[in-house]
């Protein structure tokens, strides 16, 4: 059986095919990078014969799943535990037999959601895999490689995954960048729709490699949007990058941050 080559940068999977693809869009967008090095492929076997996933509670209910030794962008996805079933927040490329054995054991899924393209990863075989929808913004169907009838592009503002767990469609990074709001622990799942930085505050960036901020008109928006719920803690793309305590109102004071470091004037 042909297999679906991973970018090894991106982690994206594409369709299956004898021989690599000649590009990978994903990376040639601005908003991530092609290496100077030349693109570079990798099969899901190759990767899972040098990697495995880890798991690592952060939170009674809450399990950070990632990649060793980093693979690609380095991403955590996030499995959520609901008194309704499991979420997947966020995807990575590795599916391997001890990530399936380890989830089924935990109940399996009932959805998985995607916070924007970057994350996109083996998401189609992740949904066939545990028999479950894997909804993404219709705003970047686009950028889907993989098309599969798993896959349920959803549009709006907001979607009820399970009861107590809304995806929230915020822009920005991408035209659907959204984040997971699990209303019933407070918890905000980001990806890099907003990150944490070291100072344990809060980036908007249009290109995190790039480092190409969003506007500060396009900030102001996310934040009137992120007042509208109600969180303690935000947990994002990377490990050691959550605020774990008062996170709505750090998370405004880095929407006011933000704006105010575009708008003040330039010293002379």
């Amino acid at each position: 059986m042909l297999s679906g080559f991973l970018c090894a940068t991106c982690g994206v999977q594409y369709p299956a095919s004898e021989a690599p693809p000649s590009r990978c869009p994903v990376c040639e967008d601005e908003r991530q990078y092609v290496p100077a090095s030349g693109q570079q492929w990798t099969t899901p076997t190759a990767l899972a014969a040098g990697h495995t996933n880890t798991f690592r509670e952060m939170v009674p209910g809450l399990l950070a799943l990632g990649t060793v030794p980093k693979f690609a962008i380095g991403q955590r996805a996030f499995l959520l535990r609901t008194p309704h079933g499991n979420v997947l927040w966020d995807c990575l490329s590795l599916l391997d037999a001890a990530t399936v054995t380890l989830i089924e054991a935990l109940g399996g899924l009932e959805a998985i959601v995607i916070s924007h393209p970057h994350y996109y990863a083996t998401m189609a075989s992740w949904g066939r895999t545990f028999e479950c929808p894997v909804y993404v913004h219709a705003a970047d169907r686009e950028w889907i490689m993989v098309s599969d009838e798993v896959l349920s592009p959803w549009q709006g503002e907001t979607l009820e995954v399970l009861p107590g767990v809304t995806a929230n469609r915020l822009g920005g990074h991408f035209p659907g960048a959204s984040v997971l709001h699990w209303e019933t622990c407070g918890t905000l799942l980001t990806g890099d729709t907003l990150l944490v930085t070291p100072d344990r505050m809060a980036s908007f960036m249009w290109s995190y490699p790039n480092n190409i901020p969003l506007p500060a008109s396009e900030v102001a928006r996310i934040g009137e949007r992120l007042q509208h719920l109600d969180f303690e803690a935000v947990y994002a793309a990377f490990w050691h990058s959550e605020i774990t305590a008062d996170a709505g109102p750090v998370v405004a004071l880095s929407v006011a941050r933000h704006c105010q470091a575009l708008e003040a004037p330039r010293a002379k």
